[in-house]
């Protein structure tokens, strides 16, 4: 099946019964590797033409929000407010782009407009805005407060009878933050396992390597005192990764981890595992060259 057809949304004949269609996709691994490196390509193009933007940590966590919102989250894209979706939480903001390129390959906005990236007057500036963007649950930018909100999603849904899943993506930098493990600590208490959270787990933040800014080693056995299920998988391999999910939400009594382990700047040879390109957009001709790579 082309990549063009990896998006599966039922026929329909109206808007009122449009709204009615819950997203599902028939793709196969093979076919969610195609759409990964097409989601790479916007994420390279977009952030070019923005001239700024953050590319590394965009292209390492491209598997694990490919397998969210194209193979594992119930949502709607013309009822991005339904109020039984699956929530995904983007708390390492700064990898916007790869949630708008997701996104747009959903059908909640045209691909077009990932090119107006960071433009004064887009809808996609360089930190979601829940406000503005269709499919953005937070406003999302200072680390380390994503899972906090998550948990506070999560209880809602309890509170209001509701059976949606929350999804949170961290990156391993932001659990520097306290606020993270105050949050994974409320989240165990509260036995909240509707809640799954996945670690983009590239060893790498603004400054360098997390082992020498913060070590944060034994990372597994961090959440897993903090009452957590943890399970560990290749953040790049959707064999791993969608069995993984799944595994998830069958968990009760208690959050999940996913830690997922990934390259920083995965796809594109000159930025993986460079942490210069943590905050620094590629030149034209560094797009001409990424782009190659990714045919």
């Amino acid at each position: 099946m082309p990549v063009s057809e990896v998006r599966k949304l039922i026929s329909v004949t109206s808007a009122k019964k449009v709204n009615a269609e819950v997203f599902s996709s028939t793709a196969s691994v093979a076919e969610l590797e195609m759409l990964a490196k097409k989601v790479r390509r916007h994420i390279v193009s977009m952030i070019g033409k923005a001239g700024s933007g953050h590319p590394g940590g965009s292209l390492s966590a491209v598997e694990i929000v490919t397998a969210l919102w194209f193979k594992v989250m119930r949502h709607k894209p013309q009822d991005p407010c339904w109020p039984d979706r699956d929530r995904f939480i983007l708390s390492k903001g700064h990898a916007a782009p790869l949630l708008y390129a997701v996104l747009a390959e959903c059908g909640y906005f045209p691909v077009e407009e990932l090119l107006t990236l960071r433009q004064p007057d887009s809808r996609l500036q360089g930190h979601p805005d829940c406000t503005v963007t269709p499919g953005i649950e937070i406003s999302a930018g200072a680390l380390g407060q994503g899972l906090s909100f998550a948990v506070g999603v999560s209880l809602a849904g309890r509170l209001d009878g509701r059976g949606y899943g929350v999804y949170v993506l961290l990156g391993d930098g932001e659990c520097d933050e306290g606020q993270v493990w105050e949050a994974a600590m409320a989240a165990a208490h509260f036995k909240l396992d509707n809640l799954v959270a996945v670690v983009d787990n590239n060893g790498q933040q603004i400054d360098g390597w997390n082992r020498d800014v913060m070590n944060l080693e034994p990372f597994n056995e961090k959440w897993a005192a903090f009452g957590w299920q943890v399970i560990e998988v290749e953040g790049h391999d959707f064999s791993q990764l969608l069995p993984a999910l799944d595994r998830a939400r069958l968990v009760k009594g208690q959050p999940t981890v996913v830690i997922a382990h990934t390259v920083k700047g995965k796809g594109v040879s000159f930025m993986e595992n460079n942490p210069d390109f943590h905050g620094k957009a590629p030149d034209t001709e560094e797009v001409a060259i990424a782009l190659r790579e990714l045919q």
